[in-house]
């Protein structure tokens, strides 16, 4: 019961901090507030959809290892069909254009390829925006806190001067804080997912490479002994 209790009064201790914390930092926090939703959405969405499993199945990248030269691929297109990957999508395009040539095959992906990096990369433009506006949103609320500290100086008397000018301080940081809070995750994650969605297209085009030349050269004549 005393633990539920203690528990209890945290919470509401946290909440009116908060409360008092975005009273005391002016108008310019909320735009602060909806950037970090945004950013926040954004980040959790891009980890789920950034998964390896999501990009490139390990058993899909076994099925390519193990594709003998001039071999029939048809067991690759089947398990492209089955799953619902990145890779999948790239060597499911592959196969359906083998009566092509391979210069023409290639071509082909290679757009397609950049088309599915382009999805990968969806939403990292809006991280890199917060990333640049957060810190000059703070910058705002704190000239908006100076604006006010200044506007009130002479305007009160001796007892509520100093009051008005911590207020206006206090306006100051809380947005400042505010804006480099949400700015700093953002460009971690931006850097993280970049780096993430950039090895995953090294590594997609290494093994769509390898498949073009598997399904492109003719199998090795057997051994004829006399």
């Amino acid at each position: 019961m005393v633990i539920a209790t203690s528990l209890n009064w945290n919470q509401i201790s946290s909440y009116f901090a908060i409360k008092n914390f975005i009273e005391g930092s002016g108008l310019f926090i909320y735009p602060v507030i909806l950037c970090s939703i945004v950013g926040l959405a954004i980040i959790l969405e891009r980890a789920y959809a950034l998964r390896r499993s999501k990009i490139i199945p390990k058993k899909l990248v076994k099925a390519i290892e193990e594709l003998g030269w001039g071999e029939n691929p048809e067991h690759i297109e089947k398990l492209c069909q089955d799953q619902k990957s990145t890779l999948s999508r790239l060597v499911y395009l592959c196969l359906q254009n083998m009566t092509w040539s391979k210069y023409e095959n290639s071509e082909t992906l290679q757009v397609k390829a950049r088309a599915e990096i382009a999805q990968l990369e969806k939403g990292l433009v809006i991280l890199e925006i917060i990333v640049g506006i957060g810190p000059l949103l703070g910058l705002l609320g704190t000239l908006s806190g100076l604006i006010t500290i200044f506007g009130n100086v002479g305007t009160h008397g001796m007892a509520t001067q100093g009051a008005a000018i911590a207020h206006g301080i206090s306006e100051a940081l809380h947005t400042t804080l505010a804006g480099l809070g949400i700015a700093v995750p953002c460009l971690i994650a931006h850097s993280l997912f970049s780096r993430k969605v950039e090895a995953y297209a090294v590594e997609m085009e290494t093994i769509c490479s390898e498949l073009l030349a598997k399904i492109y050269t003719e199998a090795p004549s057997p051994d004829v002994n006399y």
